[in-house]
């Protein structure tokens, strides 16, 4: 059993963001090296790491969900969460987010500012937590730290402050000068801190960057802005002080530099997150679900929540949870504020990867695992008097049939799904009772490709995705008259029925009348009549699709005193309504709202893409909360909009964003709809 437990003002709960291959999980890893925390120093490329520790993670050399990785550093316990970097598991990050009390975005010296460090931005920001900055990589001899830091002003505004920067020397990187304390630290592969002699031609470069961060730091307090305009020094007590407030009010977004292949500068990165990033009390207040604001109170009434579920094969449900109040210790009893049902923490677990460390008790702000909790799911409060603010994920609208492999499957298939949404949020599944498919929605193919894949390990089955199924109409748009007469004689008694209908469009499902006299069809056969329609409207008479919106007024008929029954009048019935091909019946398709984010430069290539989609621009306005950005609002037909999630991914490289919401079913124009009717005719004939 270790003691694993730390005060709440020295726990650091950190978010690693960034583009996939900036290096999260190598950074991750060359922290836990350094802390000895772990055995070895594990390569992605090698499949060795705390972090990437799952089959699909392993095969594929990136990260796919949100791991813990805490290690202690200068009397502070740090958790690290490393996340995904592609669009496709974003839902991680968001669950990352919301229990973390800075994010540290990881970029590229080569690449600069690229689309995941935009992301990493935007999705920090919505979640109002602290943002900082590690130029990774700073070894190549392609980085370019001075471009690298103007377009991250340019982008995110003059709260991105460096505190270390790069000492380079014909093209050659030596080393790097801590701000703070203004000294030069030599590039060591082992990770050793080393001080340096900074050379005379790099000193213009970092007094200029030392000025920015003096300023920022100033701003922080008036006590420093007086020193700072009467020339006095700041003490390294202050800077450290004016760094973490500066964090905390979102003016500064502090820069370091290094390499975690080398584990250059990861030392110094420590250092600042030990010394200067926020401790979950040094924080805003928690929102409840409410809206309302509440201060974590290290003494008060116990409380978590719940923000990851990971059904796992062999320990079962684990329940991942920040402790928001007071103090959780094992064998504790709460109420789960969202279910009613009483939950008994039985085991505290930390984890690191897929490493289990037991401990008896974890503090206010501390990150920690719990497991078989019966009644539990995401985003439940447990204990505490009000249920915290729920994580927001984003809609699946990526869409894929699935045809199971194996005949009988479709209950394993459902039920191992399942289990998955329990841990996955970003996925829905359906049985479609219309179409008869089984149809997933995920945010993109690598999602369904990981889904299928874990479907497969986990739960022994396989599935092909297939096309999904629209859910077509038909309509007629004209009124006509017309007769069935189902007679039949085959010994004893016969079969007789006889009916003249007046059919007209509706606006929706089937309204039935009757304006016989004289008792041409007698009453107690209404009912049948009614009956023969609703029946045959299941199938339409163009391509099979159901039938809506239709008018039957019964206004004349015959019956026989012994051969007529409700069977016979429901056959007529049915009779009459095939004569509707003769009423000009025609096709409906779905049709759904479509608002689309985009930045304003890809504004032309998404409306162009909306028209060649069959859809109807409605509007365009600027979006208030993004500058730069505008929504597109349009309406288009369902069948063009599944694979829509990755279009615009290709037009935007990401940067944009989308909801689509069925609305109501239109008209197809002719020329579609006589490939679904020619379609429909050969799987008719098909199961013939």
């Amino acid at each position: 059993m270790a003691n694993f437990t730390c005060a709440s003002e020295k726990i650091r709960n950190v978010c690693l963001l960034g583009h996939g291959g900036n290096g999260k999980t190598s950074l991750a890893e060359a922290m836990l090296h350094l802390a000895k925390a772990s055995e070895r120093f594990g390569k992605v490329t090698e499949g060795n790491t705390v972090c990437d520790f799952d089959a699909e993670e392993i095969k594929r050399k990136f990260s796919l969900s949100a791991a813990l990785a805490p290690y202690e550093w200068k009397g502070a316990k740090v958790n690290i969460i490393d996340t995904p970097g592609y669009l496709d598991f974003v839902g991680e990050v968001k669950q990352a987010l919301r229990v973390c009390g800075t994010a540290l975005i990881v970029m590229d010296a080569k690449s600069g500012v690229d689309v995941g460090c935009e992301l990493a931005w935007d999705y920090a920001t919505d979640a109002g937590v602290p943002k900082a900055f590690f130029v990774n990589k700073m070894d190549d001899e392609n980085a370019d730290f001075g471009n690298t830091i103007e377009a991250m002003r340019e982008k995110f505004g003059v709260s991105v402050c460096p505190v270390a920067i790069p000492i380079i020397i014909d093209r050659k990187p030596l080393g790097y000068a801590d701000l703070i304390e203004m000294k030069g630290y030599e590039y060591c592969n082992d990770g050793a801190v080393k001080e340096m002699h900074i050379p005379a031609e790099s000193m213009p470069k970092i007094e200029e960057f030392r000025a920015m961060l003096l300023e920022s730091l100033a701003e922080t307090s008036d006590a420093l802005m007086v020193k700072y305009f009467d020339g006095e020094e700041f003490t390294l007590d202050e800077m450290h002080q004016a760094l973490n407030a500066g964090i905390i009010m979102g003016t500064i977004a502090p820069v370091m530099v290094g390499s975690s292949a080398t584990l250059a500068g990861v030392a110094s990165l420590m250092d600042i997150i030990s010394e200067s990033f926020p401790s979950p009390l040094a924080r805003k207040p928690e929102l409840n679900a409410d809206g309302n604001e509440n201060r974590p109170d290290p003494n008060g009434e116990p409380a978590i929540l719940v923000f990851k579920t990971v059904a796992d094969p062999f320990v079962g449900k684990m329940s991942y949870f920040k402790v928001m109040n007071g103090k959780i210790t094992k064998n504790l009893t709460l109420n789960n504020l969202t279910t009613g049902q009483q939950e008994k923490i039985a085991k505290l677990i930390v984890m690191r990867g897929n490493k289990q460390i037991e401990t008896d008790e974890l503090s206010c702000g501390d990150i920690g695992v719990t497991t078989k909790l019966v009644n539990t799911n995401t985003n439940d409060t447990l204990g505490g008097n009000y249920r915290y603010a729920a994580i927001r994920y984003p809609d699946p609208f990526y869409c894929k049939g699935l045809a199971p492999k194996a005949k009988g499957d479709e209950d394993k298939i459902s039920s191992g799904i399942s289990k998955l949404i329990e841990e996955d949020r970003t996925i829905r599944f359906e049985n479609n009772a219309e179409t008869k498919q089984l149809v997933i929605y995920g945010l993109g193919e690598q999602h369904l490709d990981v889904i299928l894949a874990k479907l497969k390990n986990r739960f022994g089955t396989e599935v092909n995705l297939t096309t999904p199924i629209i859910a077509y109409r038909e309509a007629i748009k004209k009124s006509i008259d017309a007769e069935g007469k189902h007679k039949k004689q085959s010994g004893g008694h016969g079969q007789y029925g006889h009916v003249k209908i007046h059919f007209s469009p509706n606006d929706d499902g089937l309204v039935f009348t009757e304006s016989t006299v004289g008792g041409s069809v007698p009453k107690n056969f209404h009912p049948a009549v009614e009956k023969g329609l609703s029946d045959a409207m299941l199938k339409g008479v163009l391509a099979g699709y159901p039938m809506v919106g239709l008018k039957a007024d019964l206004y004349d008929g015959s019956f026989h005193d012994v051969d007529s029954s409700e069977m016979s009048f429901k056959m007529a019935a049915s009779l009459a309504y095939k004569e509707l091909k003769n009423a000009n019946p025609v096709l409906l398709e779905p049709v759904g709202t479509l608002a689309v984010l985009v930045p304003d430069a890809y504004m032309g290539d998404v409306i162009g893409d909306v028209n060649k989609r069959r859809g109807r621009i409605l509007g365009m306005n600027p979006d208030e909360r993004t500058p730069g950005k505008s929504i597109i609002e349009a309406e288009a037909p369902v069948s063009e909009m599944y694979d829509y999630t990755i279009a615009l991914r290709a037009m935007t490289q990401g940067r944009g964003s989308f909801a689509f919401r069925f609305v109501r079913y239109e008209e197809v124009p002719g020329n579609i709809a006589e490939k679904v009717i020619a379609e429909a005719a050969k799987n008719m004939s098909d199961d013939e």
